[in-house]
């Protein structure tokens, strides 16, 4: 943990401290705006997930889903944990012509760049032996192998500037482009591009383009704020490179497993099982990691705000924090999870008949990503405390689990299997930095407020799903009836007197109203007595 002044719990107060109410409000209002960008980032990337199933069947889909893996995992290990570093480090310093924040960017993009460069040349040249091995017998082969690595340093670019961007602007920027232009641009050039008959190369350039243009954007919005162009120095200091790279190193391999989640999936399906397991099992993701688009909007308005209070100390406004934000994104994000483990089959329909393959694996990732969401965002805890070391832990672990079972279930069971495994690292990964985040904070993680909003969501949604099993099946009819028994209850709930209070007070708190804040505040410390 970063020294700083302690905070009203280390100085042995069960009470939390000012902080904790001021930055309650304050993730309350930045945490509005990252769910709005989550909610259309899904809402696209399912759209783009439509677009590609529908324009170029299973075979087609697992030579592009296989392409972006290739892109995604190999731009993540390149990015070395910079971007994570950036989100560390830029809150901790000043901005502006006379501070030294712009002194970080050589330092944490040069080294993330020249390694893109070198590892996708390497690809390039590498394409003809890589081709017939990871896409035999389908669309693609040699030429999509090459553009993927050849894309590399682009995606590379936009993660650390759009990191840049989350530091150094109001979170409305960086949603703008991150969770906006570049979802919303992509379907519709790939779907230009599979409409006018372009094979899945074509469908590859416009999911590209998008971040060529957000390069270009992120560099004109960071430059005002880092001062550059007026005074601000760019040249690093030695003590600059080592503090940055302390954190960042470690961050590296946790980083590039954190990003490629359901690539590695996808790349050993393809390679194990073959193209069209690996289109159904990357559709299968797609639905999984919408689900989790909640819980990634709150960690992306809170990020650097947790880095800002744990490099004071402030241990427990940051525990307050995070038990907030895990407590929503429950509320948010367990309803969908629940819904896809019964109701998969309905789901996949909407890709086409031949994806339904997927429902067993949906049901299966579903169960292990109620454990994911349930813990809350514990991999930011650690992160933005400086702890990437016990992060980087966690998710070795994770993957240990996830290629290791792979390996073995994979040839088997095809999606399934790769479910299962991935499903066990999901769960060991999770339950692993839960525990190193409770140790480290010595800070409660859960309280009664968050038990409650599980039993009260899983009680609901598990009425909500029978009521549709017993009248339609698994399939869209009984989904419909899941869906219209569950909104009824809501409305339902709505009028109940404590519940309207909460949201009341909840809609209080995110338009910044002090008094909420204050509530929020008591509820916290309520939940601290005791412990």
């Amino acid at each position: 943990m970063t020294a700083g002044t302690p905070s009203a719990v280390d100085a042995g107060h069960d009470e939390p401290s000012t902080d904790a109410t001021t930055e309650t409000r304050r993730s309350a209002r930045t945490s509005l705006v990252g769910l709005a960008g989550a909610a259309t980032n899904g809402l696209f990337g399912f759209l783009l997930v439509v677009v590609i199933t529908r324009g170029y069947g299973t075979v087609g889909a697992g030579a592009f889903f296989t392409a972006v893996g290739i892109v995604t995992v190999t731009a993540a290990m390149c990015t070395l944990g910079a971007e994570t570093g950036l989100i560390w480090a830029l809150p901790r310093r000043r901005l502006g012509g006379r501070g030294d924040a712009a002194r970080v960017l050589p330092v944490a993009l040069l080294p993330p760049l020249v390694a893109a460069v070198v590892v996708g040349l390497i690809g390039v040249f590498a394409a003809d032996a890589l081709g017939p091995r990871l896409l035999s017998g389908g669309a693609g082969g040699t030429p999509l192998i090459a553009a993927s690595f050849a894309a590399v340093p682009l995606v590379v670019a936009m993660t650390l500037l759009l990191a840049v961007v989350r530091c150094v602007r109001p979170i409305l920027a960086y949603v703008g482009v991150q969770s906006v232009l570049v979802p919303v641009a992509r379907p519709a050039l790939v779907g230009v591009a599979a409409v006018a008959g372009g094979g899945v190369l074509v469908g590859l350039t416009g999911w590209l383009v998008p971040a060529a243009f957000a390069v270009l954007i992120c560099l004109a919005l960071a430059a005002g704020p880092l001062g550059i162009g007026r005074g601000a120095a760019l040249r690093p200091e030695r003590a600059d490179w080592s503090a940055f790279w302390s954190f960042a190193l470690p961050r590296a391999a946790s980083a590039a497993i954190d990003a490629s989640a359901v690539w590695v999936g996808v790349l050993l399906t393809s390679v194990l099982a073959g193209q069209a397991d690996a289109g159904v099992f990357g559709a299968v993701g797609r639905y999984i990691l919408a689900g989790q688009l909640a819980m990634q909007g709150l960690r992306v308005a809170v990020s650097p705000q947790l880095s800002r209070l744990l490099g004071r100390g402030e241990r427990a406004a940051a525990a307050a924090v995070h038990r907030q934000l895990t407590t929503w994104a429950l509320v948010l994000s367990w309803p969908v999870y629940l819904l896809l483990a019964v109701f998969g089959l309905a789901f996949l329909e909407l890709f086409g008949p031949e994806f339904t393959a997927g429902a067993t694996a949906m049901t299966v990732l579903a169960l292990a990503m109620l454990v994911n969401t349930g813990v809350g965002n514990v991999q930011s805890l650690l992160l933005m405390g400086g702890r990437s070391g016990l992060h980087l832990t966690a998710t070795v672990t994770g993957l240990l689990v996830t290629v290791s079972l792979g390996l073995w279930l994979i040839p088997g069971y095809g999606v399934t299997g790769a479910a299962v495994a991935w499903a066990a690292g999901i769960a060991t990964e999770n339950l692993t930095a839960f525990g190193c985040a409770r140790a480290v904070l010595g800070q409660p993680l859960v309280n009664a407020a968050l038990l409650r909003a599980a039993t009260g969501v899983v009680v609901g949604v598990g009425i909500a799903a029978l009521a549709g099993v017993l009248a339609g099946g698994r399939g869209i009819a009984g989904l419909v009836v899941a869906l219209s028994v569950l909104a009824a209850g809501c409305v339902g709930m709505v009028r109940v007197p404590r519940v309207r209070r909460f949201i009341r007070v909840s809609m209080r708190q995110l338009r910044g109203d002090a008094g909420a804040a204050s509530g929020v505040a008591g509820a916290t410390v309520m939940s601290l007595k005791g412990r």
